[in-house]
């Protein structure tokens, strides 16, 4: 079963006299459960399209159908719920409050959420466990590497329990070694937790872990080659 269905989907942005045509009619569907990775240059519209996708920019026309739910027809509360219960998502900064642990960092979603201080606790010692930081609750961020913030980013991403996880450019500021574990972390989380997940990435090793590859170039959304149609 689909999870996410993407029909028909534009977006254009002004700019000065001109108007520049971001997405031209993107169409995409993902089943629930499974992975996809966007690549594509900077500047083709794969963030603009992640950001649609989660409720934190709005199409210029077409569906985004999520767990059957048509996103660009929700009113703002609604989208707020949407993002908060339906979607994680993981940025290529980690975005980690300084002043917090990495326990209470992954937690804090969980609170915004309504969920209970013990029972948010809980879930988010084992999501760090999943992620190997057992050994890092009590560590701040400044006391965590580059790989390990990120890892913390992917906890926290799951910490609600989402259907869709959305990643853009997850290990774009890690070095070679730690892009590989963050990413079969991610990539193995998703599997394990059952998740629905999509990333876009530059890393063509990234990109390749996924279950379908597509490229957007030019504001069009392709299988990449070898796909099957």
């Amino acid at each position: 079963m689909a999870l996410v269905e993407v029909a028909d989907l534009y977006k254009s942005f002004p700019s000065g006299e001109e108007t520049l045509e971001i997405l031209k009619g993107v169409c995409f569907t993902l089943e629930a459960g499974s992975s996809a990775a966007v690549t594509g240059r900077s500047g083709s519209g794969k963030s603009t399209f992640l950001n649609i996708l989660g409720g934190l920019d709005r199409a210029g026309s077409g569906s985004v159908v999520v767990a059957g739910s048509d996103i660009t027809r929700l009113s703002e509360p609604r989208l707020t719920g949407y993002r908060r219960g339906r979607v994680g998502f993981i940025f290529q900064f980690h975005y980690l409050l300084k002043d917090f642990t990495a326990l209470e960092n992954v937690m804090i979603p969980g609170f915004i959420a309504g969920a209970k201080k013990r029972a948010a606790r809980e879930r988010a010692r084992s999501l760090l466990a999943d992620v190997g930081l057992t050994a890092r609750l009590n560590h701040y961020p400044s006391q965590l590497s580059g790989g390990e913030r990120q890892r913390v980013a992917v906890a926290r991403a799951m910490i609600n329990e989402p259907d869709l996880i959305l990643a853009d450019e997850p290990t774009g500021n890690l070095d070679g070694e730690n892009s590989a574990q963050v990413a079969e972390m991610l990539y193995a989380g998703a599997e394990k937790w059952g998740k629905t997940l999509i990333v876009v990435t530059h890393d063509r090793a990234v990109a390749g872990r996924a279950g379908t590859r597509y490229t957007l170039e030019a504001g069009v959304l392709t299988r990449a080659a070898g796909e099957a149609a």
